[in-house]
C-alpha cells in the first residue's frame, strides 16, 4: 500500500514568464513551444519544463530562450505555426498532444522534437520504437487513453447510486476512439451505462455540463485530452457549479479543486520534457533518447470537495488513495 500524503491548500499561484528575444540569428539556443492553446492554458506545462531546465542549470535568458506560437484551439493554424519555428531554425520543438506533434514533424525531419502524449508513440507512427525512437523525434508517453476503464471503475465505487455516467471527449483528437471503446466496453460489467459528450472549444465543454444536468446524469469522467488538461479551471468551475461529481485525468484538476482524478502529473511530465530538452541543448540526438513511459500513477482524492458534493468516500477508496487532499 503506497503512503498517502494529506495536504491542505492555503492559497494559489501566480504564474508568469518574460517574452522570448525575438531575432533573425539569437545569441541563444531557442526553445519552440508549439501549444494548441494560449499563454494562460499551457501556463503548467511552461512552469514544468522550465523546472526542470532549471534543475540542470539552464535558465531563460541565460542561456537559453522560448519562442512561442499558440493556435488558440484552432488546429488548423498548427501547420504553419510549425513552419514559422522551422523558418527560425529553433534548437528543438516542444509539442504538447499528437496534433501539434503531427504537424512538427510535417514541417522538419530534422530538428529534434519533443513530444508528450498520451497513447502509445509507436501506434500513433511517431517514432520507430519506444527504445529506438528513430528519426529526430522523442518524448514522453503516459499511457492517459488506456486508463479510462479504471478510473470508470474507481468513479463508480465513489458515487455507487450512479446508473449512467458522462464521458467528456474531444473529438479532433486523434486517439479519441481509443479511450471511448475502452470506457464503453467496461461500463456493461460494472453495471452503469455511459454518456458520451464531445467538446473541442469552451462553448461546447459548457455544453456538455448543461447536457448532463437536463437527464440527470450523476456523474462525469473527463477524457486525458491537450485540450481539457488546458482548461482546469473552467472544467472545475463548471462542476462545482452544476454540482457534478468528476473523476479528471490529472491531479492538478483536483489540486485545483477538483474530486478526484487517476492518472499521471502533467507537472511530472513537463519537467521530464524540460530534462530532455537540456540534453537536447547539449548535443544529443532524439533518436538516441529513448521514448520515456509514465512509472507513476495517482489516484488523488480532495476530502473538502467530496463533503461540499454530499459524498462520503468510502474507506476502502481512501486506503487506496496515493493522496488525499484536505
Amino acid at each position: 500500500m503506497q503512503r498517502r500524503r494529506f495536504i491542505t491548500l492555503v492559497g494559489g499561484t501566480v504564474i508568469a514568464w518574460p517574452l522570448a528575444a525575438r531575432g533573425q540569428q539569437p545569441a541563444l539556443p531557442v526553445i519552440g513551444f508549439l501549444g494548441i492553446g494560449s499563454p494562460e492554458s499551457d501556463a503548467v506545462r511552461l512552469t514544468a519544463i522550465r523546472q526542470g531546465l532549471n534543475e540542470t542549470g539552464y535558465v531563460e535568458g541565460r542561456n537559453f530562450a522560448f519562442e512561442y506560437r499558440w493556435a488558440g484551439n484552432q488546429l488548423d493554424r498548427l501547420p504553419a505555426m510549425a513552419a514559422e519555428l522551422v523558418h527560425m531554425r529553433v534548437a528543438v520543438i516542444v509539442t504538447p498532444g499528437v496534433a501539434a506533434t503531427l504537424a512538427a514533424r510535417a514541417a522538419t525531419p530534422t530538428i529534434p522534437i519533443l513530444f508528450g502524449v498520451g497513447a502509445d508513440p509507436v501506434q500513433l507512427g511517431l517514432v520507430a520504437s519506444l527504445n529506438r525512437p528513430g528519426g529526430n523525434v522523442t518524448g514522453f508517453n503516459e499511457f492517459g487513453s488506456e486508463l479510462g476503464a479504471k478510473a470508470l471503475a474507481l468513479l463508480h465505487e465513489l458515487v455507487s447510486k450512479a446508473m449512467t455516467v458522462g464521458f467528456l471527449q474531444n473529438p479532433t483528437n486523434p486517439i479519441n476512439d481509443v479511450t471511448a471503446k475502452d470506457v464503453l466496453a467496461a461500463a456493461p460489467a460494472i453495471g452503469i451505462k455511459v454518456q458520451v459528450l464531445n467538446a473541442s472549444t469552451d462553448r461546447e465543454v459548457h455544453a456538455a455540463f448543461e447536457s448532463l444536468v437536463q437527464p440527470q446524469t450523476a456523474a462525469l469522467l473527463v477524457a486525458n485530452d491537450v485540450f481539457f488538461n488546458s482548461r482546469i479551471e473552467q472544467i472545475v468551475g463548471l462542476a462545482a457549479r452544476h454540482a457534478i461529481p468528476v473523476m479528471y485525468p490529472a491531479r492538478e484538476f483536483v489540486v485545483a479543486g477538483g474530486l478526484t482524478s487517476y492518472g499521471g502529473s502533467l507537472t511530472e511530465l513537463y519537467r521530464q520534457i524540460g530534462l530532455y530538452a537540456r540534453r537536447i541543448l547539449r548535443g544529443e540526438k532524439p533518436a538516441d533518447l529513448p521514448v520515456q513511459q509514465a512509472t507513476k500513477i495517482e489516484f488523488v482524492i480532495n476530502l473538502k470537495t467530496a463533503k461540499a458534493l454530499g459524498l462520503t468516500v468510502p474507506p476502502s477508496l481512501l486506503v487506496r488513495a496515493d493522496e488525499v487532499i484536505e
